[in-house]
């Protein structure tokens, strides 16, 4: 493992952080190291160790050969709120939105706390891991959200395939205000407005937040260090994250506790084996196969990372392509790059018929994860010169795109193609019996 841990100053929505420690000073783990202004969060040392650089990007710590188990606990606040703030918390489930501010929500005693625990994209199992392990924490976490907000009701949502870990947190709840929602084995059910409308019976306009439904979404994994930092005064320095793809240990896929943030990529992927054919692999994706972004051996981990996926070589089709964006999965960046590693010339894009471009020209699905066809979009695609499409569509838009694309001799890849190949997971494509829509 590298003794160097990289601590970026932009791990959240909001603020970049600002460095309250200098070069050549000594930290602990736990020790605040960079403040922030305004919407943010307060950033920590992961180790024991010297601060080597400073820069308006990240600072670089030296991990010290031996470190301590224990960590400089934060100031307890005078609420629980204040007290996630303390601990430089947000949301672990890939946005990161700061914690405090959603645990700042009142609602007003007759609300909801969702925990979102879908671990919505394929690969990924820290979420699931976590919750067999530490079942008592997870529902801790839950209590402390609800009396934060002043919630009246408690349900945690999960995917219907894992009914192993359904019966875990029913068995273990003695709290007759918190229950378990089954959800469909469908992607994107952990889209904070697909678990709201799967728990509460409601779609949100794409500009709504789940307040507008009296609920507030907290990720499962934030709802553990939740629990921490109320109960062991806990700063957010590790995180669980998954490894998985074109490495030597086949087709396995490892989760990794406690990872220290900052950690760099390419140690874990040595800790998980090593890539197979070094030189020959297709790339390496931060995150899962729907949301992740490429990256590389040096870049560091931060709070939101959830996955590390080496990917084998990607096909070739230098075919015209046409792309087919949706609000669910990649951006039409991430797809001509994809488009770029197959050797394809992109000639047309579109955008999925539900997707509505909201700020900074995001995209946003009007009902997530149910789809009302594509054949607009096809057909465009290919007056456009397309001879084949690649699409980052949810589990239905995918369905709904192939009972058009063939007909029009359209071969289709998906964004995540290449990575299910990897581990030799069945492609997304048509929806299986059992998947509801």
């Amino acid at each position: 493992m590298s003794k160097n841990i990289h601590l970026l100053l932009k791990q959240n929505i909001g603020a970049k952080n600002t460095p309250v420690v200098k070069v050549g000073e000594e930290v602990k783990r736990g020790q605040l190291v960079a403040t922030f202004e305004g919407l943010g969060a307060y950033l920590h040392s992961s180790v024991d160790g010297k601060v080597i650089d400073v820069t308006e990007d990240e600072i670089v710590i030296e991990a010290n050969e031996v470190q301590s188990e224990d960590f400089v606990k934060i100031e307890k606040g005078a609420t629980i709120a204040e007290t996630v703030k303390n601990a430089g918390i947000v949301g672990l489930g890939g946005a990161g939105f700061p914690a405090h501010i959603k645990l700042g929500t009142d609602l007003g005693g007759t609300g909801y706390i969702l925990c979102n625990a879908a671990e919505c994209e394929p690969l990924l199992s820290h979420n699931m891991d976590q919750l067999l392990e530490e079942p008592k924490k997870l529902i801790r976490g839950m209590q402390l959200c609800m009396e934060a907000c002043n919630a009246a009701h408690g349900v945690f949502a999960l995917k219907e395939i894992h009914p192993k870990e359904i019966q875990a947190l029913e068995k273990m709840i003695d709290d007759e205000r918190i229950t378990v929602k089954a959800m469909p084995n469908m992607y994107p059910m952990g889209e904070e407005r697909a678990v709201v409308r799967e728990c509460l019976g409601i779609v949100l306009e794409t500009d709504k937040l789940p307040s507008e439904a009296n609920a507030v979404v907290v990720n499962s994994e934030t709802m553990c260090a939740i629990a921490e930092a109320v109960d062991e005064l806990k700063p957010l320095i590790d995180k669980r994250l998954t490894v998985a793809g074109y490495l030597n240990t086949a087709l396995s896929t490892e989760v990794f506790k406690h990872v220290p943030v900052g950690t760099k990529v390419g140690d874990l992927i040595e800790a998980a084996g090593g890539i197979y054919k070094y030189g020959e692999y297709g790339e390496i994706i931060m995150g899962g196969p729907f949301t992740g972004k490429h990256s590389d051996y040096d870049a560091p981990i931060t709070k939101t990372t959830g996955g590390i996926l080496v990917t084998q070589p990607y096909p070739k089709d230098e075919r015209k392509m046409g792309i087919l964006v949706c609000a669910c999965g990649g951006n039409e960046e991430r797809l001509r790059e994809i488009a770029s590693f197959m050797g394809a010339e992109v000639v047309g894009v579109q955008k999925c018929k539900q997707a509505i471009e909201g700020k900074g020209g995001v995209l946003k699905c009007e009902n997530p994860g149910h789809c009302p066809g594509q054949a607009e979009k096809l057909l465009n695609l290919k007056k456009s010169g397309a001879q084949t499409v690649l699409i980052s569509n949810c589990t239905d838009c995918t369905n709904t795109v192939m009972g058009v694309a063939p007909k029009m001799k359209m071969p289709v890849y998906h964004q995540t193609d290449t990575i299910l190949d990897t581990m030799g997971v069945e492609r997304i494509r048509f929806l299986k019996d059992g998947q509801k829509k």
